[in-house]
């Protein structure tokens, strides 16, 4: 499971949200862990499932991920995708084998995630920081599938609409149309350390983080995940190669990637958390998760007014009163069951 340190540079043309970041210009990889159906979960996230990788706080990880579009459909993948032109040799093997032989209880979500990675000195209060310094594409081509009955508008489709999208990876576009390249902003749409009771379904983003479906956490973003058990247990799957905010009919250009990711253990430094958290060289992230979407609004001020008063000094009324000023508040996704809101804090506006 293990890979001798490898170091990697990024070229800073190749980072899609520009050069000012957080991330460094090269990076080494202490693990890898593929795809395989004994490495990944369908759908849930199970009490008792051993670690698939144990690591140091501050080791950086390779994942291969699986995205689920192209397992859903009842055929192969390679039958799946061949009806919208994909070559076999283009289909992943461990998407045909993880199809075949990884087990998907009946309650359970769509998302195929791997995991969980064991970190070392995690324990349940403290916090884990995620850090991402890249994202390979493992694959050229992505799927935006949406049904009747799905996301915001349920009655656009009559049937399944499994739209199979290219990519021109050395221009970072997606070629959605004849007069329409969409540019690539790759992010895993689930990160998630093991929450406090088994999940049956991976559909509901949570204090866990999970399906948050969060488009900000591209390279040299940071989230920070509070810990309830022992070793923090992270999965990771559902990678995007771009989306909307709002994710309005379902999904994103859902395609497998490899993300690289750091962790960082930060004791006790998470047991006061509410909701996940998030950074990036431009902004603080806060979050706030309900069902209503209007009491995920109210979640995400609640934790901007507490963020502020901790992190700068500021008092309640005053805290409140930025948020009104500088404080951007955007419907991360709306298509989960437990809808996410999140408000983009300015670093620009702090002088000290």
């Amino acid at each position: 499971m293990k890979l001798p340190r490898l170091t990697c540079v990024i070229a800073c043309a190749l980072a899609v949200s520009g050069c000012a970041s957080m991330w460094p210009a090269s990076y080494q990889v202490d693990a890898h862990i593929a795809s395989t159906p004994a490495t990944v979960v369908w759908g849930y996230l199970p009490a008792g499932r051993p670690p698939v990788l144990t690591i140091r706080s501050g080791q950086t990880v390779k994942i291969d991920t699986i995205s689920h579009q192209g397992l859903l459909s009842g055929t192969d993948p390679v039958k799946f995708f061949g009806a919208a032109g994909i070559a076999p040799s283009e289909v992943l093997p461990d998407a045909s084998e993880i199809y075949a032989k990884a087990p998907r209880p009946k309650t359970a979500g769509a998302h195929v995630l791997t995991g969980p990675i064991f970190v070392e000195g995690a324990e349940p209060g403290d916090m884990l920081e995620v850090r991402m310094l890249d994202f390979q594409f493992r694959v050229p081509y992505g799927v935006n599938n949406s049904n009747k009955g799905t996301g915001m508008l349920p009655d656009v489709h009559e049937k399944p609409y499994p739209k199979v999208i290219r990519f021109d990876l050395a221009r970072r576009v997606a070629l959605f149309a004849p007069g329409i390249e969409v540019p690539l902003v790759p992010f895993m749409g689930i990160m998630a350390v093991m929450p406090p009771d088994p999940l049956a379904n991976t559909r509901p983003p949570g204090i866990y983080g999970g399906n948050m479906d969060f488009n900000r956490l591209t390279v040299g973003a940071r989230l920070y995940l509070p810990v309830h058990q022992r070793g923090a247990l992270f999965y990771t799957g559902d990678s995007h190669a771009v989306q909307g905010d709002g994710e309005i009919n379902g999904t994103a250009i859902e395609a497998s990637l490899a993300p690289v990711l750091q962790f960082f253990v930060h004791k006790r430094a998470g047991a006061a958390m509410k909701w996940p958290r998030a950074e990036d060289a431009d902004n603080y992230y806060v979050m706030g998760m309900d069902v209503d979407l209007d009491a995920a609004l109210k979640e995400a001020a609640l934790e901007t007014i507490a963020f502020l008063q901790r992190e700068k000094g500021l008092s309640p009324a005053d805290a409140y009163s930025l948020a009104s000023i500088a404080v951007n508040y955007t419907v991360g996704e709306a298509v989960d069951q437990v809808q996410m809101v999140y408000g983009a804090i300015p670093k620009r506006i702090f002088t000290r």
